[in-house]
C-alpha cells in the first residue's frame, strides 16, 4: 500500500509536517499511541558516518567510527594500502556484553563480512589490560593510544575494524551493528523510532557509464546554496530530498521537484 502526495507551492518542512500528522494520526487511531512530533532530521552524511546506512536503526548505539587518519601512515599495511587505494577504516566496539562473545562466534562474523564482499574481518578484544588480536602485534603504540582515545576502549571490550572501499566498509559494519544489536538484545523493539534523512547527494558516480548520475532522479531539485559549485565539484551538490525511515526501514520518500 502507497500513499502518493502531490503538493505544489512548497518546501522540504510543509511536505515533513504533513507526512508527520498523518502518521501521527494513524497511530493514535490504530493503536492507541501517541507519536512525538517533529521527528527527528539527519543529515545523510552524519547517517552513513555514524551507522553506515542512509536508514539508520536508532533504537540502540553500537555507532561506527572512522579511523582511517589514524592508520593513513600505518605499518598494518592492510590499513593503510587500503586506505592508498581511497578506501576508508572504520571501527565498532561492542561494550555491551561483548565477553560473551566466544572466539566462534566471533569467527563466524567474520564468514558474515565475507559473504558481503569483504576480505576478512579484523578485531581486537581487550582483557586485563592485553590487546588480543592477530592484528595487535601489527599496531605501534601512539596508534593503540589514539584507538584507545576515539574508541574510548576499556577491559572486556571487542573491537571490530574494516579497511576497504567506502561502500564495502558502511555495507559491512552497517550490517555487523544490526547483527550484533539482535545477538544481544540492543534493540527495545517497544520504540518507534522514526527519522527524516536529509541532504542526500544529488549526484552519484557511475563507474560503469563512467559519468554522474542522479542518486533520487533527474528531477530532483538541487539545493540553492549549492548551484555555484555545481560545475567544479558536482559530488558536493546536496539535493532537496528527504527519505522517512522507521526503526531501520525507509517507509518513504521524495523531493522537492526542479
Amino acid at each position: 500500500t502507497q500513499i502518493d502526495l502531490e503538493m505544489s507551492f512548497v518546501n522540504e518542512s510543509d511536505v515533513m509536517e504533513t507526512v508527520e500528522g498523518m502518521i501521527k494520526s494513524i497511530f493514535k487511531q490504530a493503536k492507541g499511541i501517541e507519536i512525538e512530533t517533529p521527528f527527528m532530521r539527519m543529515r545523510y552524511d552524519e547517517a552513513m558516518l555514524k551507522y553506515g546506512s542512509d536508514k539508520p536503526d536508532l533504537r540502540f548505539g553500537l555507532e561506527l567510527q572512522d579511523v582511517t587518519e589514524i592508520f593513513k601512515n600505518s605499518g598494518f599495511k592492510v590499513f593503510s594500502d587500503a586506505i592508498k587505494r581511497g578506501g576508508i577504516v572504520k571501527a565498532l566496539n561492542l561494550k555491551e556484553s561483548a565477553s560473551e562473545l566466544s572466539r566462534k562466534e566471533i569467527d563466524d562474523l567474520g564468514e558474515f563480512a565475507k559473504s558481503l564482499g569483504a576480505k576478512g574481518l579484523a578485531w581486537i578484544k581487550v582483557s586485563e589490560g592485553e590487546w588480543q588480536s592477530p592484528i595487535a602485534k601489527f599496531l605501534r603504540k601512539s596508534e593503540k593510544e589514539e584507538l584507545k582515545n576515539v574508541l574510548n576502549i576499556e577491559n572486556g571490550d571487542i573491537i571490530f575494524f574494516m579497511a576497504d572501499s567506502a561502500y564495502t566498509v558502511n555495507l559491512v559494519l552497517s550490517n555487523l551493528r544490526l547483527r550484533l544489536g539482535d545477538r544481544f538484545n540492543l534493540i527495545d523493539k517497544s520504540k518507534f523510532a522514526f527519522l527524516w534523512v536529509v541532504d542526500f547527494p544529488l549526484l552519484e558516480f557511475d563507474e560503469t557509464e563512467k559519468r554522474y548520475v542522479a542518486m533520487h532522479h533527474p528531477f530532483t531539485s538541487p539545493k540553492e546554496e549549492d548551484l555555484e559549485i555545481f560545475d567544479n565539484a558536482p559530488e558536493k551538490v546536496r539535493a532537496r530530498a528527504y527519505d522517512i525511515v522507521l526503526n531501520g526501514v525507509e517507509i518513504g520518500g521524495g523531493s522537492i521537484r526542479i
